[in-house]
């Protein structure tokens, strides 16, 4: 399976802007800048490839998770998944250094010891988690 995505960019690195479009068109001519990264922390009006992680990143787990549920013979009732990323100064740079995952979940019938495994486990073969080269925390609700 392969998957794209567009970016265009006009005018300088700090001034200048772009957009990015999905294969899908979930994201089509979707704006993005340094300005938009950096100084608009709510968001509202550009995306960012660090949110973008996110999205992606939580997506993953809360799919890989349903799937070692279903393996192991559980049905969630639902997972909830907030991925919040890092984005530190790093020397002359950034990095991306850390990836906090909170999940809520309902699994009717499993007990603690066994989901606690299976969500451990879905965070380690996610495979967001497995291209992301940083520290991965899981911290979860299991209603």
């Amino acid at each position: 399976m392969k998957r794209t995505a567009k970016a265009a960019w006009k005018g300088n690195g700090t001034k200048g802007s772009g957009t990015l479009t999905t294969q899908s068109g979930a994201l089509d001519n979707q704006p993005y800048s340094v300005k938009l990264r950096f100084e608009n922390e709510d968001g509202k009006k550009g995306t960012n490839p660090e949110e973008l992680i996110a999205a992606a990143h939580s997506g993953c787990y809360a799919m890989a998770l349903s799937v070692e549920l279903e393996k192991a013979g559980y049905k969630a009732d639902n997972i909830d998944v907030n991925a919040k990323l890092s984005l530190d100064k790093e020397g002359d740079g950034w990095a991306i250094t850390k990836v906090d995952l909170k999940l809520n979940a309902s699994v009717p019938g499993i007990s603690e010891g066994e989901f606690d495994k299976l969500a451990n486990g879905a965070k380690e073969g996610c495979p967001v988690s497995k291209v992301l080269n940083c520290e991965i925390t899981l911290d979860y609700t299991l209603n």
